[in-house]
């Protein structure tokens, strides 16, 4: 449908109070096609915005009920009474739908007994209107309840609900394996799952053949996952939280890969890399989350094992690397990481402490490979305190990178609320003299 273009007055003034924002006595908004307000205009809106819409005038009445966005977000709601409340505006919220199809339906809520069947009616509505795109999102919950993926809603009745899924997200969310691969199954049009912190099987497989279509998978901090087998060959997007038990087979589109060390506090980098060799030579962005530390509840913690020694990533154009530890280990020899790469344009490093209170202290030997790099241009240090380590990777950076274009420095990075930082202007005042003019230096 055409759509007339809107004019604009160049004699336009600002209202003042009480003064309508309609143009030339003609409201332009209302006029437009009702695909574009539900479709365009109405989805910039929040939930509760889109309902107060209906009070405009006669046009707009019942316009936000067909809205194909429902996006539920009650995480705010820390009291019980609160949450009740949302919970019955939820219910005449979806009571009032209309509409016969549904894009999107969004729950991120701090779920309690009382409310879980509530989520299951709101899946049973969403699943009978060709849902397209779910998410539960239970991760702040604070109430100690668990919500169980119903498998009753696995049947052949509901199946046709399925079908038109193509992005799943559940954080929080108690799944059985066969929950899991009963989606891959039979979501045809399945692009996206991401799995965090909830409950599953001790062994999943993700497999398939050129029907799966597959691109973006992640399995991060499952309890229990011991085992995880993926053939997917459409897939470029994976992150996990665990390399051991992990098999890739048959992934020739896998081209992102992000790993935090957390579940596998005892795996060697070298090992990693090894599990990923199918995957090495096409890889373009990587993303690591190492831990280096001895420090509370994780427990006695391996040291970094030596990284002098990896595969060539010829393709790897952006390296990110959050490395949480004592404080006291030399930064310099994750630049063999960097020397692995080539062809590396972006480096992001966040470094975390996790002893305070942060001072220099003294680090530990590590040998330093001097080897010049050609194509880094952008390096990011986030957590940077000007310790002696800091000062050691960045020099590292400056001497061996020679077309760097741009540093980024942020001093902000902190575990612990009450540790300190460096004054942005303090840094600036330090790192100015040392950095060429010719590369950009920027303070956040």
């Amino acid at each position: 449908m055409a759509v007339e273009r809107l004019q604009i007055h160049t004699n336009f003034q600002p209202n003042k109070c009480g003064e309508t924002s309609i143009v030339g006595d003609e409201d332009r908004i209302s006029q437009l096609p009702d695909d574009i307000l539900v479709n365009n205009i109405l989805p910039l809106l929040s939930l509760k915005e889109a309902g107060r819409t209906s009070v405009l005038s006669s046009r707009w009445t019942n316009l936000w009920a067909h809205t194909p966005r429902l996006n539920f977000d009650a995480k705010s709601a820390l009291h019980v009474i609160e949450r009740h409340k949302y919970v019955e505006w939820m219910d005449s919220v979806i009571r009032s739908r209309e509409f016969l199809s549904l894009k999107e339906f969004n729950i991120c809520y701090r779920i309690d007994k009382s409310s879980r069947k509530s989520v299951t009616r709101w899946l049973e509505f969403a699943f009978a209107r060709q849902l397209e795109r779910l998410t539960l999102d239970f991760q702040e919950n604070t109430t100690g309840t668990t919500y169980c993926f119903p498998e009753a809603l696995l049947n052949r009745s509901t199946l046709v609900g399925f079908k038109s899924l193509k992005a799943i997200v559940f954080k929080s969310v108690s799944l059985s394996g066969g929950a899991i691969e009963f989606l891959l199954r039979n979501c045809q049009l399945l692009e996206q799952l991401v799995v965090h912190e909830s409950e599953t099987t001790t062994k999943l497989q993700v497999c398939g053949g050129s029907s799966l279509k597959l691109e973006h998978l992640e399995m991060v901090h499952c309890q229990g996952l011991k085992s995880l087998k993926v053939s997917a060959p459409r897939l470029t997007t994976l992150k996990v939280s665990r390399v051991k038990g992990l098999l890739l087979e048959n992934v020739p589109m896998l081209v992102n890969v992000s790993v935090n060390f957390c579940d596998d506090n005892s795996v060697s980098i070298k090992h990693a890399f090894s599990v990923l060799a199918c995957c090495i030579p096409q890889l373009q962005t990587l993303c690591l989350t190492l831990y280096n530390y001895r420090y509370g509840w994780i427990g006695p913690g391996e040291e970094i094992d030596e990284i002098c020694e990896l595969p060539v990533m010829p393709k790897l154009n952006k390296l990110v690397i959050e490395y949480i530890a004592n404080g006291d280990e030399s930064l310099v020899r994750l630049s063999a990481l960097i020397r692995a790469s080539p062809n590396l344009e972006e480096f992001l490093f966040h470094f975390q402490w996790c002893r305070i209170p942060r001072k220099d202290r003294k680090m530990k030997a590590a040998t330093t490979i001097r080897s010049p790099h050609n194509h880094l241009k952008v390096f990011k240090f986030r957590g940077y305190y000007g310790c002696t380590n800091d000062v050691e990777l960045l020099s590292y950076v400056l001497e061996n990178c020679a077309v760097l274009e741009k540093i980024i420095i942020d001093p902000n990075g902190r575990i612990h609320p009450k540790e300190e930082y460096i004054p942005s202007k303090v840094i600036k005042q330090k790192l100015e003299p040392q950095v060429p003019q010719r590369i950009e230096l920027v303070i956040l």
